[in-house]
């Protein structure tokens, strides 16, 4: 795990999101993290010290004292590799911006500017307050100096902290090395639904678990995430397709724009679309349905995205993943139907390097083929 010996320096200020603080440093230690937390007064007043302090670990620091402990955590031979600020005010975003550092996690800020160590912060006010045009305004301050910006929900008329696991995706994504940064990599995902009548769809069991895995995994190793699928995931460009036929304008439309470095097909795309009935066919009594063959998606990409990773399904897909590499895909990972909807899974990777068998969560398959793409094909 991306996490695991790294120590994140956890900031904590007055907005009522402190509540969320406690499974935050619960999220951040289940991946590896050490946490230290430091709260503001103001954040005293909403949430114990002694609740962050039972949730690390660790002494929460209400107060630099003698100790130096800005200097301890986020000075030049300081502890933390990466300084979250979660929740951030809008009080401690402009103070920050502004070299202002009279409490505990502005100082923190002031000395980890200095060092130039990772910083995040996470926005959680009214909404009012977070559209303020000078807040705005100090935020855009904060993202010009390299400090990211991991921002709210807007619901109910407030900016909510973000999701905690967006958060954490953020973490780990500062932490990663990020051996794909610069990276553009495109990814389809989940299954197809072709329309028979008015009401009903062909379709498979996929769940796009895989594909949503592929695509965290790329945003931790720092890539350019574009996803192409049914469901919204919260990083990088989503783009909402149903049909094969979608998901192909998907991907011309993408190309059109810029040439991906990376093609994950993940998705269970549709090998055939029935003749669409207008209406609904009626029930109680036998119906035909005439398929049509669909194009091969890949036939999309190959020969002008670099590195193109195709996923095989069925008792052949050894032998198709032979044919595809003659094509010029550049990997393939064939794939058991036991695997779709599933939690952990087993796939067999080819490629020009040879075979290398995975198994796993998905997130774990997610991580050993990035490790297998980064290691032979970038």
């Amino acid at each position: 795990m991306i996490l695991n010996g790294k120590t994140i320096l956890i900031g904590v200020t007055g907005s009522i999101a402190a509540v969320e603080t406690v499974r935050l440093i619960h999220a951040l230690r289940r991946k590896g993290a050490e946490v230290q937390p430091v709260m503001s007064q103001a954040a005293c007043s909403i949430i114990h010290p002694d609740a962050l302090t039972y949730a690390s670990g660790r002494e929460t620091i209400v107060r630099i004292s003698g100790h130096v402990e800005h200097v301890l955590y986020c000075g030049d031979e300081g502890r933390a590799d990466l300084f979250l600020i979660a929740p951030c005010t809008a009080n401690t975003i402009s103070k920050i911006a502004c070299g202002i550092d009279d409490t505990t996690v502005t100082t923190c800020a002031t000395t980890a500017l200095g060092r130039k160590m990772p910083i995040i912060v996470v926005p959680a006010m009214h909404h009012a307050m977070f559209r303020h045009e000078i807040v705005m305004r100090n935020l855009a301050a904060l993202k010009n100096i390299g400090i990211e910006i991991v921002g709210p929900r807007i619901e109910e008329g407030k900016a909510k902290i973000a999701d905690i696991n967006e958060i954490v995706l953020w973490c780990e994504r500062l932490l990663s090395g990020r051996p794909l940064a610069g990276k553009h990599i495109l990814i389809t995902s989940g299954r197809c639904e072709e329309p028979v009548d008015d009401i009903r769809v062909l379709t498979t069991r996929s769940s796009g678990k895989m594909g949503r895995e592929l695509a965290y995994e790329a945003f931790r190793l720092g890539g350019d995430v574009t996803i192409i699928h049914r469901d919204e995931i919260h990083i990088g460009r989503n783009i909402p397709v149903t049909t094969a036929s979608s998901m192909g304008d998907a991907i011309r439309s993408v190309m059109e724009e810029e040439i991906p470095d990376i093609y994950i097909s993940a998705a269970a795309i549709s090998d055939f679309a029935p003749e669409c009935i207008s209406g609904k066919i009626p029930s109680g009594k036998p119906a035909t349905i005439h398929l049509r063959p669909l194009p091969k998606l890949l036939d999309l990409t190959l020969g002008t995205i670099p590195v193109t990773v195709a996923f095989k399904l069925g008792q052949s897909a050894h032998e198709e993943a032979e044919q595809l590499l003659l094509k010029g895909v550049t990997m393939v990972c064939a794939n058991k139907p036991e695997n779709l909807g599933s939690d952990d899974a087993q796939y067999t990777i080819l490629d020009s390097f040879g075979q290398k068998s995975i198994a796993g969560s998905k997130q774990e398959i997610a991580t050993q083929i990035y490790d297998r793409i980064i290691e032979k094909h970038l």
